[in-house]
């Protein structure tokens, strides 16, 4: 086959995904059409405040999406306990606030820790010992490792339902003569103070992470071990060491993750299992072990979530969700932001 022969095929290719996803994309719209007029027409404030919410939310799925595609990116293990992981993070922040009265946003540094150093021992006891091992062995492991957390808490804390409650979810401060009062509103949507925090909160601990990975020597090792163990090993990277720290990284980004959304969420032993499905979708979406794509990622599934389950209101509003996921990779099976392989 020539060059030239290639990249027309190529091109054919290219424009049959386009057909196809179009054509997807607009027998859904009709079938639709009389719900999307109501919503851009007089129900436009369901929208809006749909599109904020799961902007909102998307922060946080973000946030625990990064752990995750590093985790990938470096060991390239596919963690199914990290929803699991998230949970005894949740627990935790809600035994330091029930039982001490820790302000919630202030368990962040204990649960942050604790998932830290939870993270370094999964991987250097359990985690370690299948690397380079088949995917299935992998998988097995970290299934069962969720599998052994949900229950643990099922026996601690019992199936019983918890929640917590903001004291200050609803008030005003003057800042600079300015009157700053919550939840905050706009275009008719609500903003409430905890999923507003989670939000920023979330963000700021991505841009931190990003931070870390490309303006410190353990960011710049971490790359390189990402890229090339061999290589990293030889020019003297501690690999062993850096998958520890990796792994610990991963885990501390749903330690984080955890405290942000105990405000607004109710915790059961299996609360993380939502979050661990929507990480997977959004790590496949952005691409594989690339961590702008889990932030972009993230934030394009809580929207697209939240405006499903206004769309489809008979429906799971992850229906959306799995629309937009198989779409996206036929269009692009290396994801959003991964790089196609040569």
């Amino acid at each position: 086959m020539t060059p030239n022969s290639a990249r027309t095929g190529v091109r054919r290719e290219a424009v049959v995904r386009w057909a196809v996803t179009f054509s997807v994309a607009g027998i859904v719209l009709f079938l639709n059409g009389d719900r999307i007029g109501q919503l851009i027409g007089p129900g436009r404030s369901v929208l809006i405040q749909a599109l904020v919410t799961g902007l909102l939310i998307g922060g946080v799925y973000s946030l625990v999406s990064m752990g995750l595609t590093l985790i990938f990116g470096v060991l390239h293990i596919i963690n199914f306990a990290h929803g699991a992981l998230m949970t005894v993070g949740m627990y935790t922040a809600f035994s330091l606030v029930a039982n001490l009265g820790f302000d919630p946003y202030a368990t962040i540094l204990v649960t942050v820790g604790l998932l830290l150093i939870i993270g370094a021992a999964v991987q250097k006891l359990l985690i370690n010992r299948v690397m380079g091992e088949s995917l299935e062995k992998q998988l097995l492991l970290t299934l069962g490792l969720a599998i052994f957390i949900e229950n643990l808490l099922l026996v601690v804390f019992s199936p019983t339902p918890r929640a917590i409650q903001l004291t200050y979810d609803s008030g005003s401060l003057s800042l600079f003569g300015l009157e700053i009062s919550w939840p905050f509103r706009a275009f008719g949507a609500v903003a409430t103070l905890p999923r507003t925090l989670a939000f920023v909160g979330a963000l700021v601990l991505a841009g931190l992470l990003f931070l870390l990975l490309r303006r410190t020597k353990l960011g710049t090792a971490i790359r390189a071990v990402a890229e090339n163990p061999r290589g990293a090993a030889l020019v003297g990277i501690n690999v062993p060491r850096i998958y520890v720290l990796t792994f610990a990284l991963g885990t501390g980004c749903v330690g984080a993750a955890a405290a942000l959304v105990l405000p607004f969420l109710s915790l059961e032993p299996t609360t993380g299992d939502a979050f661990n499905i929507i990480a997977f979708v959004v790590v496949v979406l952005g691409g594989m072990g690339n961590v702008i794509g889990a932030l972009v990622g993230g934030l394009l599934i809580g929207v697209t979530q939240q405006v499903g389950g206004v769309l489809f209101v008979d429906q799971s509003n992850l229906l959306a969700v799995f629309i937009l996921f198989v779409l996206a990779l036929y269009l692009r099976p290396e994801g959003l932001l991964g790089k196609a392989k040569a």
